[in-house]
C-alpha cells in the first residue's frame, strides 16, 4: 500500500488534552501538538465542567490547563482531576505570571509551567518530558541547583540587592516599600526585572533561594 494515511500511527503516541476558553488559543496550541511527533490532541474544552466530563472519556497522559476559565479556575480542575483522572498530568499554560496562583497549581499537583508567550517547540519538549514522569517544576530541586552554582544575582542593581533580601526575610511587596521609602508598583518592577535575571519564575522561588543560600553559607 501507498500513501503515508495508511501508514500506522506511532504505537507510544502522548494524548493530550487541551483546557482553554478561547477557541483561537485552543486551537493554536492544537496545532503545535498534531505537528508534532510522537503526540496527538484528544479532546479540547473551554470550562472546568467540560474538561472533567471529557478527560473520563479520553484518558489524556497530559493535560495543558489555562488558570482563569468561565466556571471556577485552573486550580479547581487540577484538584478535582486528581479523583476523577489521577493519571493524567497536568501542565499549567497561561499568560498570567502570577506568583500566588502559581504556588498553588504547584500544590494541586502542576507538573509544569508554561507561559503562553514561549516558542511552540518548547511546549512539545515540555509535554514529552511531563508524559515521560518528569516534574518540571520542584521547588526543593531548582532552588538548590541554583544556591549550588554560579551567583545568579550577580547582575542585580543595588535596588534589586535590596529588594531580594527583604523578599528572604519574609516581606510582603507592601512592606519592602515601605521600608525603602518607594511606590509598591517600583518593588514589583524590581522583583519583574530580578526574577529574569536569576532565572526564576516566581517571587516564592526567591525567598526560597535565599533561605537555601543562607542555609549553605551558614553550614560552611
Amino acid at each position: 500500500m501507498q500513501g503515508s494515511d495508511l501508514e500506522p500511527r506511532p504505537l507510544s503516541l502522548i494524548n493530550v488534552m487541551i483546557v482553554d476558553d478561547h477557541e483561537v488559543v485552543r486551537r493554536g496550541i492544537a496545532e503545535v501538538v498534531e505537528r508534532s511527533d510522537g503526540m496527538r490532541v484528544v479532546a479540547e474544552a473551554g470550562s472546568v465542567a467540560e474538561a472533567l466530563r471529557r478527560a473520563v472519556l479520553v484518558n489524556p497522559h497530559v493535560i495543558l490547563v489555562d488558570l482563569r476559565l468561565p466556571d471556577g479556575t485552573g486550580i479547581d480542575l487540577m484538584k478535582q482531576l486528581q479523583t476523577s483522572a489521577p493519571t493524567a498530568r497536568p501542565v499549567v499554560l497561561t499568560s498570567f505570571d502570577d506568583d500566588d496562583a502559581l504556588a498553588a497549581a504547584l500544590e494541586a499537583g502542576a507538573a509544569a509551567f508554561l507561559l503562553k508567550s514561549v516558542r511552540g517547540a518548547e511546549i512539545a519538549d515540555v509535554i514529552r518530558a511531563v508524559a515521560e514522569g518528569r516534574t518540571l517544576l520542584d521547588e526543593r530541586t531548582l532552588t538548590r541547583r541554583r544556591a549550588d552554582h554560579e551567583d545568579p544575582t550577580a547582575d542585580l542593581t543595588p535596588s534589586e540587592h535590596k529588594v531580594l533580601a527583604l523578599i528572604g526575610e519574609g516581606l510582603s511587596n507592601r512592606e519592602i516599600a515601605e521600608r525603602l521609602g518607594v511606590a509598591e508598583k517600583t518593588v514589583k518592577n524590581h522583583i519583574t526585572s530580578l526574577l529574569a535575571k536569576m532565572g526564576l519564575q516566581r517571587r516564592t522561588q526567591v525567598a526560597a533561594w535565599v533561605a537555601a543560600k543562607e542555609s549553605s553559607s551558614w553550614r560552611a
